[in-house]
């Protein structure tokens, strides 16, 4: 699918779009719009420079923390929870920025039944910190799911962020009892980023159980909070799986197939997210996750 859009400039970053936007067809429609500027602030939008540059002076957002409460801090990241019902404007202005780079995202304007969770990047530019991406999940999602969408913006990708949102999903998820996953199907790159998100997880735990230890798909998904049908794609991904099975019929594992592949993709096997970092019911936190 062609963009309508052909550039955007979110705050002084210029950005080519991947995926036609939903914006106003009095702003792209019928016709395609060669620029599109996007406050980074607040995300409102405008295809005039002029009206741009004349908001950003006094952008409201401009001088103070982003929407939301701080449920995150660690380093330079913070996470901030929005709800979609408080604040729909903001809301709805960013997964209209989002479509620009997501195939499948649907929802624009009905966003009160969603909570919308942004990274937040502090520098001493920006001591407020920058939007830097976001991941958004239904308030009752009948099918479990712990994300509906998961976004980190272009400029600020292949920084390990996107790990930090998923990491975060599950955290959460879990706090809230919640054992799912991500909404289906999933993009490419966003396959590819649960997939590298789950092996790293499963290799972290296996590594840390007993080597006489067998483990069951259902084990492995129960320490982890991984849906098995999840493990199991993993598992085959990450090639260490052997070919027999015990006697009562767990999969067996082979370390150091496990080891090696932690060696070779230099994988971190310390968490993405630091459960302490979480400021919102921390104590409850840490407790479901020493479960």
């Amino acid at each position: 699918m062609t963009p309508n859009v052909a550039n955007v400039v979110l705050g002084t970053l210029h950005i080519k779009p991947w995926y036609p936007s939903f914006y106003p067809e009095d702003l792209v429609g019928g016709r395609k719009a060669e620029w599109l500027y996007v406050c980074q602030w607040c995300f409102k939008y405008t295809s005039e420079i002029m009206k741009f540059s004349a908001h950003c002076k006094v952008c409201p957002l401009k001088s103070e923390a982003p929407p939301g409460e701080r449920i995150y801090e660690k380093d330079d990241y913070v996470i901030h929870k929005i709800d979609g019902e408080e604040e729909k404007l903001y809301c709805q202005n960013l997964s209209l920025f989002a479509k620009l780079f997501l195939e499948t995202k649907s929802v624009f304007f009905d966003a009160s039944t969603f909570l919308y969770y942004t990274l937040i990047l502090r520098s001493s530019d920006h001591p407020h910190g920058t939007v830097a991406g976001f991941f958004s999940k239904e308030k009752m999602s009948w099918d479990n799911n712990n994300l509906a969408c998961i976004l980190v913006f272009p400029p600020y990708q292949r920084r390990g962020l996107g790990q930090i949102l998923i990491g975060a999903s599950y955290v959460l998820g879990r706090k809230e009892g919640r054992f799912g996953g991500p909404e289906r199907p999933l993009s490419v790159p966003g396959k590819k980023g649960y997939v590298s998100y789950w092996s790293a997880e499963i290799a972290r735990c296996l590594l840390s159980q007993p080597n006489r230890k067998a483990l069951g798909v259902k084990e492995i998904s129960e320490l982890t909070w991984i849906m098995p049908e999840d493990v199991v794609v993993a598992l085959k991904e990450m090639d260490v799986l052997e070919k027999r099975k015990t006697a009562s019929g767990n999969i067996v594992l082979n370390k150091n197939k496990i080891r090696s592949w932690v060696e070779k993709g230099k994988v971190r096997l310390d968490p993405v997210v630091d459960v302490e970092a979480f400021i919102e019911d921390e104590s409850e936190l840490s407790e479901v996750m020493s479960e």
